[in-house]
């Protein structure tokens, strides 16, 4: 029998958000500190002035727990690799949504069909392609990790959406750009406990579920009523 991973292997495969705090992400930002009255559980960084790619690279390399995400525009391969691996891991509690518009765009669909063919239990188990629960886009661009760090903002995952060739958290370069984004991060319980059952209202939308009593709504698959059964009986972190 195939043992699980110790506690000790896990945190030594991985750093980990349980000692995370917000000033960790001080380095990303252009000055380099934040100031002496910031926040202590909500900062806000911009696209093109701080290094938001690394940010979210740095968060989701720590995910070790859970990963909830919603995310419009889904073109970056680095983050995309995070996801996948906590999509892979029986130990991580995934769910992954994205917009069904979005996801015939050529690049997302080229990182989505890779990812379907390297793995396509994690994908089919933990990703819903679809829209909101009234058959709009599914705008969200955030996620909640480990339970304990959520982010969301306007941006979404492409070399203008996150700011392209950030050096030392200076924009700039060849060929530089940058669509005017931000991203908030937050810590506070109320929000994440808040913000983390609405991403798993809005998978649940996206895999089929519909608008409650309306008739004309799509059936769920058999695949989105057992994760929808699998949540209601398992902890939300």
């Amino acid at each position: 029998m195939a043992r699980s991973a110790s506690p000790m292997s896990r945190s030594t495969r991985n750093p980990s958000l349980q000692i995370f705090d917000l000033a960790d992400l001080a380095q990303f930002t252009k000055e380099g500190l934040y100031a002496t009255t910031s926040s202590k559980d909500f900062h806000l960084f911009y696209v093109g002035r701080d290094d938001v790619h690394e940010i979210l690279k740095y968060l989701l390399a720590r995910a070790n727990v859970s990963l909830y995400l919603n995310m419009f525009g889904y073109d970056d391969e680095e983050l995309n690799d995070e996801c996948m691996r906590c999509a892979s891991d029986p130990t991580i509690t995934t769910l992954i949504t994205l917009d069904k518009s979005q996801a015939g765009g050529k690049h997302e669909k080229t990182i989505l069909d890779s990812d379907m063919g390297k793995d396509p239990a994690a994908f089919n188990t933990h990703i819903a392609i679809g829209q909101s629960a009234t058959h709009q886009i599914t705008h969200t661009k955030g996620g909640v990790i480990d339970g304990r760090v959520g982010f969301e903002g306007s941006t979404n995952w492409s070399n203008s959406g996150e700011g392209t060739f950030v050096t030392k958290g200076r924009p700039g370069g060849p060929r530089y750009k940058a669509q005017n984004n931000t991203l908030a991060i937050f810590t506070d319980p109320d929000t994440i406990s808040r913000f983390t059952a609405e991403l798993v209202a809005e998978h649940f939308a996206a895999s089929g579920g519909g608008v409650q009593g309306n008739p004309d709504s799509p059936r769920p698959s058999r695949a989105a009523s057992a994760r929808r059964s699998k949540a209601t009986t398992s902890r939300v972190d």
